[in-house]
């Protein structure tokens, strides 16, 4: 696992989520904003057992 810091699009805190960096590739998974509890959209990109890049978007 992995720490990935992201800006809520909810309510724009600074959070941290843990991301499985076990398996390459594209993740695509729901959680709710520890902050303001609204369901967020992820998409973390990890090569190379890293995360080189987190996408967080209101889910709907």
């Amino acid at each position: 696992m992995e720490e990935a810091f992201f800006t809520c699009p909810h309510c724009w805190e600074t959070v941290s989520i843990l991301v499985d960096i076990s398996l390459d590739g594209r993740h695509r998974f729901v959680e709710d904003c520890e902050v303001c509890c609204n369901p967020i959209d992820f998409v973390a990109l990890v090569t190379e057992h890293s995360v080189t890049n987190l996408e967080a978007n209101p889910a709907q």
